[in-house]
């Protein structure tokens, strides 16, 4: 591997940093936006929860096993290519989802082309700032991830009033249809820093090689960490809109509750960003997780509508916080030689959690009318994160960048 130059224009840089910001809008924007469309699959197939549910959790597999090959990729031939792919991928299988009439259908859409395009808008585009900002890495990767956020406040509006206007099936087409263009003009401008001039070929980026990392207590505990987390990420975004539905929103309002949660998530992407360069990953993570819990406590007794967006708001910043803080973490205990195929490593373990989380959630719903045991779930996934996260080891000295 060839040792990275981080000199580069601003101008470039920071194009860079705009490409990866418009594929986390258009991934996780789609993403946030499905949960919309439940009660109109609800009312016209009779479909379960748990089954819709479950396509979300197949998607989040598939992302987590790809993940690891996504960024061992891109640390290889760069991240034109690879989010070429997975963009076009994710955008054609919103567009087939407007032609489902069986649940099978919404397996394989999610599973071959959601589930694929997701593989890569983290791990790669974070991997890749990694590569360009050192000094200021938890900021940039903070900024980065407000992309995400402005999906989750923008997207979920323009789904309710497609629906509204076009119907489901005609909405998912225009959605999916935009999506390709997108991620595909975001791709073409991603690429990896440039060497610099007399580096051998032999020489290497400076870190610990994938099988290194591998035998080091402080990266399964990441995994650990990363699985115990993930899924109230995966779970609350997908199921509170319907809570709100059953509390008595309506669809539009539900929505907002989206949107709240996107603009404070863009605080706490910010701000665990720009604590991230002074405190490190370790204390991070603790920013991130109390709030988690707090939030994951407090919805157990919440019963009004109007109460659940102080909550979506005090949980957004968590959730912001933890989409910041993997990839800089990693960065901090292991380097750069291998940061994408590690980073990969970590979702893996997270998308295990978060592919059971939506769709346990679903099924407890149908059997007990309820969401209260899911969030008690959570709330108690969250607990074992943070103590798991106050052992967490310093980072050694050479793994810092």
């Amino acid at each position: 591997m060839r040792r990275i130059s981080t000199s580069s224009t601003f101008d470039e840089r920071y194009l860079i940093v705009a490409g990866a910001c418009l594929t986390q809008f258009t991934v996780i924007g789609l993403l946030f936006s499905y949960g919309l469309f439940f009660k109109p699959l609800e009312a016209e197939f009779g479909w379960s929860r748990t089954l819709l549910s479950s396509c979300t959790s197949i998607a989040f597999l598939v992302m987590g096993i790809l993940a690891v090959f996504g960024g061992r990729l891109a640390d290889r031939y760069g991240p034109r290519v690879v989010l070429s792919v997975a963009g076009t991928m994710c955008g054609l299988g919103y567009a087939l989802l407007s032609q489902v009439s069986a649940p099978w259908h919404l397996f394989v859409l999610f599973g071959l082309f959601i589930g694929v395009g997701m593989s890569t808008h983290d791990v790669v585009t974070l991997s890749t700032i990694a590569r360009w900002f050192h000094l200021r890495r938890g900021v940039m990767t903070g900024v980065v991830k407000v992309g995400t956020a402005a999906g989750q406040v923008a997207v979920p509006p323009i789904a309710a009033f497609l629906i509204a206007g076009q119907g489901w099936r005609g909405a998912l087409i225009i959605m999916g249809s935009v999506a390709i263009a997108l991620l595909l003009a975001a791709a073409l401008v991603v690429k990896h820093p440039p060497e610099p001039r007399g580096v051998v070929e032999a020489a290497e980026t400076p870190g610990q090689s994938f099988a290194e990392a591998r035998r080091t207590g402080a990266l399964w505990m990441l995994c650990a960490i990363q699985f115990l987390f993930f899924p109230t990420l995966t779970t609350v975004p997908l199921h509170i809109v319907v809570h709100g539905m059953d509390l008595g929103m309506t669809t539009a309002l539900a929505a907002a509750l989206l949107s709240a949660m996107g603009a404070a998530s863009v605080i706490g992407r910010l701000a665990t960003g720009s604590a991230f360069d002074r405190i490190g990953g370790k204390n991070s993570l603790i920013l991130c997780f109390v709030p988690l819990i707090a939030s994951l406590v407090a919805l157990l007794f919440i019963q009004t509508a109007w109460m659940l967006f102080a909550i979506v708001v005090i949980y957004g910043f968590a959730h912001g916080g933890f989409f910041t803080v993997i990839s800089p973490i990693i960065a901090e205990h292991f380097g750069l030689r291998a940061h994408g195929g590690l980073f990969g490593l970590v979702l893996f373990f997270g998308a295990i959690g978060g592919a059971v989380g939506p769709m346990l959630a679903g099924y407890i719903f149908d059997v007990t009318q309820s969401y209260a045991p899911a969030f008690t779930t959570l709330a108690v996934m969250a607990t074992l994160g943070l103590a798991l996260t106050m052992m967490l080891p310093s980072p050694t000295r050479a793994a810092k960048q």
